[in-house]
């Protein structure tokens, strides 16, 4: 099933809009598959951000000083 795609109109820099044209020419794909492409996978990080909250919700909360101690207790820092 062919999923009917929508119009929008979109206003890009000059600079970042010939960046695109050029990706667009040298990978032989749209500036709109692109355009999607980049879309889908900055929604997808941001899924993957609120799910990695989301299970550490009820994990308790320390201070940034908290933190720092233990990093250098265990020789991070």
């Amino acid at each position: 099933m062919a999923t009917l795609s929508k119009r929008s109109t979109v206003y890009l820099d000059p600079e970042l809009h010939q960046a695109l044209r050029i990706k667009a020419l040298e990978t032989s794909r749209s500036m709109s598959e692109l355009i999607n492409e980049a879309i889908k996978e900055a929604l997808s990080e941001d899924a993957e951000d609120l799910l990695a909250f989301n299970e550490r919700v009820h994990e308790p909360v320390i201070s940034y000083e908290q933190m720092v101690k233990r990093l250098k207790k265990d020789g991070r820092i």
